[in-house]
């Protein structure tokens, strides 16, 4: 990181450090969660090695922030969700921290991966993947023909398996 990039960082954690962790702090209503929030905020303009670039700083800090917030509602609902099914199963389960935190992350990849796809890719996906649905079932149920299901289904499988890779 060169001076000039050092320094702009410096400066625009300064002036609106305190402007981020009030923003978040108004909306997620916990300041020590805002203050983890501003903090990861910084770290990916540092990541991102452009603090120099940036014109309109506030708006640039609360678009990044607005991401985060996202992700951290999205996993909080994923984990909610898995904790309301485990909830719901008739044996107890006792499985370690390790295995819990292993089966979250690969929920929110998961949750990640379907997110990157259209609508219709997700719908037709899902109804063939989870609900065992036949294409000719899909097309009849989202009216599309078979052939559009199978673009669909080829398009998520690729998408998938981009993910996978990398």
């Amino acid at each position: 990181m060169t001076a000039q990039d050092s320094n702009a960082l410096r400066l625009l954690y300064t002036e609106h450090h305190g402007w981020l962790k009030a923003w978040l702090c108004a909306r997620l209503g916990n300041s020590s969660d805002a203050a983890d929030l501003a903090q990861d905020t910084f770290l990916r303009v540092l990541l991102a090695r452009n603090a120099v670039a940036i014109r309109e700083p506030r708006t640039y800090l609360s678009s990044i922030a607005r991401a985060l917030l996202i992700d951290r509602f999205r996993r909080r609902a994923v984990e909610e969700a898995y904790l309301a099914t485990l909830a719901a199963r008739p044996e107890p389960l006792d499985i370690s921290p390790e295995t819990r935190l292993a089966i979250l992350e690969t929920l929110t990849a998961i949750d990640a991966m379907l997110d990157g796809l259209g609508e219709r890719t997700r719908r037709i996906f899902l109804a063939v993947q989870l609900e065992g649905l036949g294409y000719a079932a899909v097309g009849k149920r989202l009216g599309v023909s078979v052939t559009t299901v199978k673009k669909h289904l080829i398009r998520a499988m690729t998408h998938c398996l981009l993910l996978v890779e990398d």
